[in-house]
Parts: C-alpha cells; sequence; structure tokens
C-alpha cells in the first residue's frame, strides 16, 4: 500500500495511527466507533489526505487507540 510521506520523509500522524491500529487488530471501522469519529475521517487521516487533524480529533483517536496523545504527534 502506498502511503504518502512527508517531504522530510518523517512517519505521518497517519501513518502512526495506522500501524498503532494493525498493531492492536483494529479495522478502521471499529476505530472510527471506538474513537467516536466518522470512519471517512479516519481513513483520510490514514490514507494523508488530511495531514493536520484537529487537536480534537487527535485526542479522540489517542482514546480509541488507547495511547497518550505523545504517541501519536511526537
Amino acid at each position: 500500500m502506498d502511503t504518502k510521506k512527508s517531504k522530510n520523509n518523517a512517519e505521518t500522524i497517519g501513518d502512526k495511527i495506522q500501524k498503532l491500529r494493525n498493531k492492536q487488530g483494529l479495522t478502521q471501522e471499529k476505530l472510527a466507533v471506538k474513537a467516536e469519529i466518522p470512519y471517512a475521517t479516519l481513513t483520510k487521516i490514514e490514507s494523508n489526505v488530511i495531514t493536520k487533524p484537529s487537536i480534537q480529533t487527535v485526542q479522540k483517536v489517542a482514546r480509541g487507540l488507547e495511547v497518550s496523545i505523545d504517541n501519536l504527534i511526537s
């Protein structure tokens, strides 16, 4: 699967979310429900269409993945 990387080829927030989600055995749909965000929003973040999600969305995803926000943004 091709994922767009930022200019410096660093891991994006979408890459991190996808990696953590897969590690936990969650589908995109299950994580979207757990995080209480639209499925379409999650897919756009993971595919790097949305590269700077709102802090509220990041908080919800972190809660859904049961990780700290720092795990997603650092």
